[in-house]
């Protein structure tokens, strides 16, 4: 019996295929393969994806799986989705798609976002949110509202990318409290829809899709998208989730204490808890977490910089040749650790992907600083930007302390950047945390989330049978006064490019 999790990614669309017995994967793809999907820009601080994009690559991606895996698609007993998180998809009442989507790292509704803390007041809102409304998926469909007046009027169900693609798998438009509370729309207190913020924006409430559990049968495949996927009619779709409590969930972070990390497109750390905290000046971001249950409450305090495996991605494209002499990342970490730790006194600054939300949604944008240019070469560029990115997750990490997420420990999945020894070392060092590495990925998760979705396994232990350590990063201790010093110096720069620091 097989479980079949999908992750659906700004930069591609993956799938893996689960023994469900073993909890090994038979296969995985990705779509696209080589590449990575385009981000559209329409106008600066915007950014855009079609949703039929994300549609054309899942069906690519599991197409490659089945092919690569054997597995016969009567024999896959559910799917789990994970999704990029707080973006915003609307549908007329045919279920089509009226815009392209407005992606998670949008800057377009920052000032929605700040009229409506300060019109609604910081104690009411966060007392209740948790979050400032920000530039998250409710602010940006009053930006519709606001600017698109007459699609705003055709719009029948607002969705996030992931409910999107369970609802062209289903027929069915749904989302779930971890997803409404990533939208800022989720009342801590009531345990409900946060009806107050769509009164504020003056969003009727049947716009919202019906809610359902992160693990439950969600819908079967429809005759159509069983017929696109080449999957059998009816399979359920039994678990989703955006990617960073999916990410915690892959990794087994569950409880109070426990955090995860990531570095794909952006850098992440999230922190489990049973408190309802949050941060006043929302630098850092409190959700439900999928494990949450009204009797066991569980909450992840998440901080997000934007650019990270984005800013490693530019620089390939942009620095490391073209054709077939182009550097991969395998070879561009391996120049980076040539070069010794402060770049011989070159910066960079990472944040050109959005508003920051570690720096209360200002769009600082990316630079780089100290350049010489009868010293610096593209080794030093490599290496300066995964230094930068280690940074702002350690500025980030100073927020969460405030806020009372003390980690001792970090779990992240062998993926990404953390493919890189050197940034793995980096952040270890930067952080002073070991940081424990695991064999597993978001779509993994995704299809162990399906599997306690469907009711296959009964145990904890059962769903997460094949989750295995690759290694225990610790910090270099010879290392960690010379990048505390490195931080310092790097903050400094950030200061007077930023205007301080939050």
């Amino acid at each position: 019996m097989f479980l079949l999790g999908y992750d659906v990614g700004s930069s591609s669309i993956k799938a893996v295929l689960l023994d469900a017995s073993s909890g090994v994967p038979a296969a995985s793809a990705a779509s696209p393969e080589e590449a990575e999907l385009d981000i559209q820009a329409p106008r600066p601080g915007w950014a855009e994806q079609h949703p039929a994009v994300w549609w054309e690559h899942l069906r690519a991606a599991t197409s490659r799986v089945l092919a690569r895996s054997g597995v016969p698609p009567r024999r896959i007993r559910a799917l789990g989705i994970c999704y990029q998180m707080h973006g915003l998809v609307v549908v007329d009442r045919n279920l089509e798609v009226l815009r392209p989507a407005i992606l998670w790292c949008d800057g377009r509704s920052v000032e929605i976002g700040r009229r409506a803390l300060r019109e609604i007041g910081e104690a009411a809102c966060l007392g209740r949110t948790l979050n400032g409304p920000g530039n998250f998926t409710a602010s940006k469909l009053r930006w519709v509202m606001e600017n698109e007046p007459r699609l705003f009027r055709r719009i029948h169900k607002f969705m996030l990318p992931g409910d999107y693609v369970a609802m062209r798998m289903t027929g069915e438009a749904r989302t779930t409290p971890s997803g409404l509370s990533e939208g800022i729309l989720w009342d801590f207190q009531e345990g409900r829809l946060a009806t107050g913020i769509l009164e504020h924006y003056g969003i009727p409430v049947d716009l919202v899709p019906e809610v359902v559990p992160c693990f439950s049968e969600q819908g079967g495949l429809c005759r159509r998208a069983a017929d696109e996927l080449g999957l059998s009619l009816g399979t359920p779709v039994t678990y989703r989730a955006g990617d960073q409590p999916n990410n915690a969930w892959s990794l087994r972070v569950l409880d109070p204490g426990d955090v995860a990390a990531t570095a794909g497109t952006s850098a992440v750390v999230f922190g489990v808890t049973a408190d309802r905290m949050f941060d006043p000046k929302s630098r850092v971001h409190t959700f439900v977490h999928v494990s949450h249950r009204p009797e066991d409450p569980r909450y992840g305090v998440l901080l997000c910089v934007n650019g990270a495996g984005i800013l490693n991605r530019w620089l390939r494209d942009n620095l490391a040749g073209g054709g077939p002499e182009r550097l991969g990342y395998e070879e561009m970490n391996r120049l980076a650790r040539q070069i010794p730790p402060g770049c011989e006194g070159l910066r960079v600054i990472p944040y050109g992907n959005g508003p920051e939300r570690t720096l209360e949604d200002r769009m600082v944008g990316a630079s780089v600083h100290g350049l010489n240019f009868n010293t610096h070469r593209k080794e030093h560029l490599f290496r300066a930007a995964q230094e930068a990115v280690a940074f702002s997750l350690r500025l980030g990490m100073h927020v969460m302390e405030e806020v009372g997420v003390r980690p001792e420990c970090v779990r992240a999945g062998h993926a990404n950047l953390f493919l890189s020894p050197l940034f793995a070392d980096l952040f270890a060092t930067v952080t002073g945390l070991p940081v424990r590495l695991y064999n597993t990925d978001n779509a993994q998760g995704a299809a162990r989330g399906a599997g306690v979705g469907v009711g296959l396994f009964n145990t904890v232990e059962e769903a997460f049978r094949g989750l295995e350590p690759v290694r225990t990063v610790d910090p270099e201790a010879r290392l960690l006064e010379v990048y505390r010093e490195l931080y310092l110096d790097w903050k400094r720069v950030l200061e007077r490019q930023a205007g301080g620091v939050p």
